[in-house]
């Protein structure tokens, strides 16, 4: 790793926070997605910046829900605080995939976020993934919460059945089935990014085989549009569900389809970081 110091972070804030002896008052949140990792290579290329770059355990630690499973909303709003706290003056929430969907969602709730970077997005709420807290995962329930209420969501079918790719499983049209099955309980899902008063980065592949985040992305930017609030969209046709920004060699998932090919995912993530970079 760089020229950083990793510190452990537990308690209302766990992970780990990434910060060199001369970094600067930028303070980057990562949040990955369902493998519920504590992505510290993405957050170690924020850090090279001279960013202080917080990889947040979201769900899966201890006294956390196991499962992505009405997370309140304050576990994020915790994390920002705490940047805040560490002389950062600038707050930049970057996920990927259901880390995302939070990053979006906190964006619209919390006026301390300068710009949310939002890699193969969704544009509205969905159900959990895994056991809450409680140790139930069905039924479904809202992957959020907020102030001790669970947030409107679009609910699975549980009779949809499985599309392959390569051998894997591709969720892609559960979710675009979804999306078009129940308009009243799609509108109650929507995330409100026209309410996020930073900047907005939208980060999405053609070929993503997991959910269609190139349709959420241009939602997400049409309505960002619609009401004069800066965005901006970064599209590759050939990429998938997993997005490489420079340097990064994640491999490809055994579990599930992700969609689109090596050459093109680095692509779009150069293209992203050359967007992104910026921020920081």
């Amino acid at each position: 790793m760089g020229a950083y110091d990793v510190e452990q972070l537990e308690g209302q804030v766990r992970g780990a926070l990434l910060a060199g002896p001369r970094s600067h008052r930028t303070g980057v949140i990562v949040l990955g997605g369902l493998s519920g990792s504590v992505d510290l290579v993405r957050a170690g290329l924020f850090a090279e910046t001279g960013a202080k770059a917080s990889a947040l355990q979201w769900f899966g630690g201890a006294g956390q829900s196991p499962g992505i499973c009405e997370i309140p909303l304050e576990t994020f709003v915790a994390a920002t605080d705490y940047l805040l706290s560490k002389d950062c003056e600038r707050i930049v929430f970057v996920g990927t995939s259901k880390g995302a969907e939070a990053a979006l969602l906190v964006a619209t709730i919390d006026q301390c976020v300068d710009a949310v970077v939002a890699i193969s997005p969704s544009s509205v709420l969905w159900g959990n993934v895994g056991p809450g807290i409680d140790g139930i995962a069905w039924p479904e329930r809202s992957s959020w919460s907020f102030e001790g209420s669970p947030l409107d969501f679009v609910p699975a079918d549980p009779h949809w059945e499985r599309d392959y790719r390569d051998g894997l499983v591709s969720h892609r049209s559960l979710f675009e089935k979804r999306l078009t099955a129940d308009h009243h309980a799609t509108r109650r899902a929507q995330i409100l990014i026209e309410r996020a008063s930073g900047d907005v980065i939208l980060v999405a592949g053609g070929d993503d085989a997991l959910w269609p985040s190139d349709t959420y992305a241009r939602d997400l930017a049409r309505r960002r549009e619609a009401h004069g609030k800066s965005m901006s969209l970064v599209f590759e046709l050939d990429a998938g569900h997993r997005v490489l920004l420079p340097g990064e060699a994640t491999p490809r998932s055994k579990l599930q389809a992700h969609g689109g090919r090596d050459e093109a995912d680095a692509r779009l993530g150069q293209k992203a970081w050359q967007v992104i970079a910026p921020l920081l």
